[in-house]
């Protein structure tokens, strides 16, 4: 009902209706119509009231609401059920909530705000309120678990597809999990995954995109080595836009893993690549060391050429040292 009160206003945004028509329209108590008003005016929407004419829709919400996001969808499974939150902890955590109690696959979760945003290595991402994507998406892939950390990989290509299409931003692929736009992070990605020993259950991918902080937004601790694509292209971002054509594009890469493998989507991870062909420092679990990005491999394994010859890296921190001179 309140969707179809606001769609009734909006197709109306050039004169009031009152609220007897909205009630005889809709066949709805008067009452109910002025709740569902008021509930669409705490979300955000722009609705002018006057007690003689009746209420009018003024102005698009810039929130990512849920019918505002159903309306904009080219995809066919991502997006189609929605939990948004003004504020929460953390999308991942919602997600992988309603994932075990058996959401359907493409579901998402999508805040305004995380006040404890997570990512890889127990570290948090700062995300303020109205300012970028955060964001959850259950997937429920029918793959070896064993794969299941190519997920990231495939992710990173779909995300930076759209963002590059939609900002001309320029972005690139950091391994394992980042996003980078004139060598500064603007998007994390957290993959968490619940599996028995031969099947999925579920895959969460967690999505950060900073996209219209400011310099100043920044905590001080990643001012020099954060940014946001608004920063990046010079302009504001529609976030809407945004969201609508990352879920489109990671729909796309997942068909195509689940009808080609994932050879095709890593062979794209290398062009995008920014790690690649680059002197890179490894702090592993029991070591660290340094040398060249030369490769992934077919498991999704960075692969670096050091004096002693080719290390295979799956998980740990890689940072990009550009200074170090080959094979150092």
């Amino acid at each position: 009902m309140r969707t179809a009160i606001l769609e009734l206003l909006k197709k109306n945004s050039d004169q009031y209706i009152s609220g007897e028509n909205i009630s005889q329209l809709l066949k709805v108590s008067r009452t109910a119509v002025w709740k569902h008003i008021r509930a669409l005016k705490q979300a955000g929407y722009e609705i002018e009231a006057h007690p003689r004419l009746g209420y009018v829709f003024r102005q698009m919400t810039e929130r990512l609401l849920p019918g505002e996001i159903k309306a904009h969808l080219t995809s066919s499974v991502l997006g189609r059920e929605v939990h948004y939150f003004s504020e929460i902890d953390s999308t991942n955590n919602a997600a992988k909530k309603l994932a075990a109690d058996g959401c359907p696959e493409g579901t998402i979760v999508v805040a305004e705000e995380q006040l404890t945003g997570r990512g890889r290595l127990a570290r948090g991402w700062y995300s303020p309120f109205g300012k970028g994507i955060w964001l959850s998406v259950v997937l429920r892939p029918p793959f070896a678990p064993m794969e299941a950390a190519k997920c990231t990989l495939m992710a990173a290509v779909g995300i930076n597809r759209a963002i590059n299409a939609v900002t001309g931003a320029g972005c690139g692929i950091k391994w394992p999990n980042d996003i980078l736009c004139k060598d500064r992070k603007v998007v994390g990605i957290l993959t968490e995954m619940s599996a028995e020993m031969d099947a999925i259950n579920y895959v969460v991918i967690g999505i950060g995109v900073n996209v219209n902080m400011e310099e100043q937004d920044f905590p001080e601790e990643i001012a020099a080595t954060a940014t946001s694509l608004a920063m990046a292209a010079g302009c504001r971002i529609p976030r809407m836009k945004l969201l609508t054509a990352i879920l489109a594009e990671l729909e796309n890469v997942y068909s195509t893993v689940k009808t080609s493998g994932f050879a095709p989507i890593l062979a794209e991870w290398k062009n995008q690549s920014v790690t690649l062909g680059q002197q890179v420092a490894v702090n592993g679990i029991d070591r660290n060391f340094t040398g060249l990005a030369v490769d992934i491999d077919a498991d999704g394994a960075l692969l670096i050429k050091t004096p002693q010859g080719i290390e295979r890296v799956l998980a740990g921190d890689v940072s990009i040292r550009p200074s170090i001179e080959e094979g150092t």
